[in-house]
């Protein structure tokens, strides 16, 4: 008994073991079909899955997958448990497939799915049941489909939350009753219906309030009812590929509601002259409207227009009209509006843009009273034409112009009209072919900003009014800027050739400058420091110079990564070639390298206290000496070692100290040359030869006496041109091993006074006998026999 009652856990356990490793199997085999269908997706949070040819949804979709692109696949099919698992899918993108079913429970997991992408398919119809369990879809795209309505009923009514809607296409013909029931707000709804055909009135008054309308209508009749079921709801209306023709009924019929549309687009519309007088009578019914814009669109007609009935018609409330890339067929013939000053006088803003405008009659542009903004980019205005389009009183009120890209050639004509604005604050006339500048122009003494950009100017004149806080010089053929702008704030001067940054003490209350793309090669510290108000500086895209000096200040100047735009990766060192291509923020150049002239110095301290030390080394140890001899050894080497005889002159050589010159001229020259017969003795004094180096005379005297008389005493040995005397004998007779010297001792010495270096005279006098001077007069006579007999031999 006790047995069976432990089995049974034990059973249970078992199989408890058994179920998970199925399920955990199951799921591990699932997530692989997914790896294997969809490599890119690999269980993460995002699963891109597009442009893979699937023909299904692939299985082993799990729970942390919220992103699942399957885009541009060739699916056909959506099964009702495709997507089962997948239970925190934020988006689901399915565009451009072959899907032509979807089960009506296809999407009972997704009730956490924001965006559903189902444009560019097949489906030829469109079921509530698809779209009810997602509570939480804020973005639907079902445009491109084959489906030519949108049922009896609404498809949209569970999706509360729903906020951009974009549906139709080609077939799409028909808009009934309570299509859009269920929903009540939408930033956008975008309607591709340009084979709409019947739109039933009243089927867009169940959306409150729409922020942005996109409907693509051919049909005027439909265009007039969509606009007055938008009247009360639609912020932004933008009507494209419409073909506006005669239309007699009202827009506005009666209704207390305030209309609410605030701006009114026409893209890729096409008017005629008929319907341009009725549109303009009909939209002024349209209390609310503050802007009309025309984009790309085409003007059938010359500008007949019946100014008459626009006239007669109430005040247009709209303030801004914008026209861009207008096509006007027979623009040439196309008449000057008169009649129609009196429905501009509100206009606050106008821009006209690339529309081939090439003149505004002066007539017109008085009218132009509240006028604040004008653009006429892009167009055909030209010098001769500008004195009409500006022309004295013409718009009175104008504080921003923008003449830019038109066809102007002289900035100092353009500038004389222009000075006719005198509320004019802003101004650009970039992209005009001036090509030069003149020295001194008129400008309205308001004007604070201007844009002279890819003008083609070379230099910069006082032409510029010294009242700018913002100037635009871009794009020129600028090498250097030299102008006094004490109240400029911002300056532009990107794509010139500035080799440096502009002196801070002209533009003293600069705050923000862009000197891109010029020829900038660095900037200093005190360069940088001297603009005070500076707050951003973009010197990107230049070639700079990574010198020591630069990257230190780069490297240590504090908050230069807040000032300067685009900073690290737009400042790239062009030199040294070792860092070329780096970014100057990464830079570190060696130490030695940024420390030269530190280097030279030390070098040449070192090369200094080194010749000191050898100096020092060389006169204890002698060396001067020993270089003496080298060079006496080097100079006699080329010399025979014996002079022939006929090159000897005298009998001896006498060298002696100047302290012992009264004995040696006054005694013992007396002896030797009166002696019988008479010697023949050299002395420096008299025999030396003039201007010659005195070591030369000591060594040619020398080699030209048959011996070297030397009279030693304390003095010789002090004597410096003495020791040079001796130390050529010692090299040149000594080493010869001959008895070319002779010694005299005039006073008593020791041979330990001798210097070191004669180490063989030193050697001489303690072996060989010399000739010691008696005080004796008695033992004299006999010297000087004895000083006779060693000159003869």
């Amino acid at each position: 008994m006790f047995n069976q009652s432990k089995q049974k856990p034990t059973t249970k356990l078992m199989w408890q073991a058994w179920l998970i490793y199925t399920a955990l199997a199951a799921y591990l085999a699932e997530e692989q079909t997914l790896r294997q269908a969809c490599l890119s997706c690999d269980g993460t949070q995002s699963c891109n899955c597009s442009s893979m040819g699937l023909e299904f949804i692939p299985s082993g979709l799990t729970g942390e997958i919220t992103v699942l692109n399957l885009a541009q696949n060739r699916i056909k099919l959506i099964r009702a448990h495709d997507l089962q698992q997948a239970v925190n899918l934020r988006a689901l993108l399915l565009q451009s497939n072959q899907i032509s079913s979807i089960d009506e429970d296809s999407f009972g997991s997704q009730g956490k799915l924001e965006l559903l992408d189902l444009s560019n398919n097949s489906l030829a119809h469109l079921s509530p049941m698809w779209f009810r369990p997602l509570f939480s879809l804020q973005h639907l795209r079902i445009q491109g489909n084959s489906y030519s309505d949108l049922g009896e009923s609404s498809p949209f009514s569970s999706l509360r939350n729903l906020s951009s809607l974009h549906l139709g296409n080609p077939q799409f013909s028909v808009i009934r009753q309570g299509n859009f029931e269920g929903i009540t707000f939408l930033n956008m709804l975008k309607i591709d219906g340009v084979n709409l055909s019947h739109y039933e009135p009243g089927s867009l008054k169940s959306i409150r309030k729409i922020n942005h309308m996109i409907i693509s209508i051919r049909r005027t009749d439909v265009f007039s009812a969509v606009i007055r079921d938008l009247l009360h709801s639609a912020v932004w209306l933008e009507v494209r590929e419409i073909k506006l023709d005669i239309e007699n009924e009202k827009l506005v019929q009666n209704s207390t509601l305030p209309s609410t549309i605030q701006r009114l687009t026409f893209n890729g519309a096409s008017f005629t002259d008929e319907y341009i007088s009725r549109i303009a009578v009909l939209l002024k019914e349209i209390t609310s409207l503050r802007e009309l814009e025309a984009i790309d669109c085409v003007l059938e007609g010359k500008g007949v227009w019946d100014t008459k009935e626009i006239a007669q018609s109430r005040q247009s409330s709209v303030e801004t009209i914008s026209i861009k890339n207008l096509t006007i067929q027979d623009f040439y013939l196309f008449f000057d509006l008169e009649g129609m000053e009196t429905q501009v006088e509100k206009l606050k803003t106008l821009s006209i843009v690339s529309s081939k405008v090439f003149m505004v009659p002066c007539r017109l542009a008085r009218y132009f009273l509240s006028l604040l903004y004008l653009d006429f980019h892009d167009n055909l205005l030209v010098n001769n034409r500008l004195g009409e389009t500006i022309c004295k009183d013409s718009w009175p009120s104008l504080q921003t112009l923008n003449l830019s890209k038109n066809s102007l050639k002289s900035l100092k004509h353009a500038a004389t009209y222009i000075n006719n604005l005198h509320k004019l604050i802003n101004l650009d006339l970039s992209e005009n072919n001036f090509g030069e500048i003149p020295d001194v122009c008129e400008w309205p003494e308001n004007l604070k900003y201007l844009n002279l950009s890819s003008t083609q100017i070379p230099k910069l004149t006082p032409c510029i009014p010294s009242s700018l806080e913002v100037l635009d010089v871009s794009a020129n053929n600028l090498q250097d800027f030299g102008l006094q702008l004490p109240f400029l704030k911002e300056l532009y001067l990107t794509k010139n050739h500035l080799k440096t940054l502009p002196e801070a003490a002209a533009i003293p209350n600069l705050v923000a400058m862009s000197i891109s793309r010029n020829k900038l090669n660095s900037f200093s510290k005190e360069e940088f420091e001297s603009f005070k108000q500076m707050e951003l500086l973009d010197a990107s895209a230049n070639n700079f110079i990574c010198s020591c000096e630069f990257l230190s200040f780069i490297h240590h100047e504090a908050g230069i990564a807040q000032v300067l735009v685009g900073w690290p990766e737009s400042y790239i060192c062009d030199s040294p070639l070792a860092v070329r291509g780096a970014q100057v923020g990464s830079v570190y150049l060696p130490l030695m390298e940024c420390h030269r002239s530190l280097l030279v110095s030390l070098i040449c301290t070192l090369v200094f206290l080194f010749i000191l030390t050898l100096v020092v080394v060389g006169y204890k140890y002698h060396a001067v000496w020993y270089m003496r001899m080298t060079w006496a050894w080097l100079q006699a080497k080329r010399k025979p070692k014996r002079a022939p005889a006929k090159d000897i002159c005298y009998d001896a050589f006498v060298s002696y100290s100047e302290n012992d010159s009264n004995w040696v001229e006054n005694i013992m020259v007396q002896q030797l040359e009166q002696a019988c017969p008479p010697f023949r003795l050299c002395l420096h004094k008299r025999d030396f030869v003039p201007g010659k180096w005195i070591v030369d005379n000591i060594i040619d005297s020398i080699e030209k006496s048959h011996k070297t008389l030397f009279v030693l005493s304390e003095h010789f040995v002090q004597s410096e041109w003495c020791k040079y005397e001796l130390d050529f004998s010692h090299f040149r007779l000594f080493d010869e091993n001959n008895d070319a010297a002779i010694l005299i001792l005039l006073e008593p010495i020791q041979s330990q006074a001798i210097p070191k270096r004669f180490c063989k005279l030193r050697k001489i006098m303690n072996t060989k006998t010399y000739l010691e001077w008696p005080s004796d007069e008695e033992q004299q006579q006999m010297f000087w026999e004895n000083l006779k007999a060693a000159l003869k031999s």
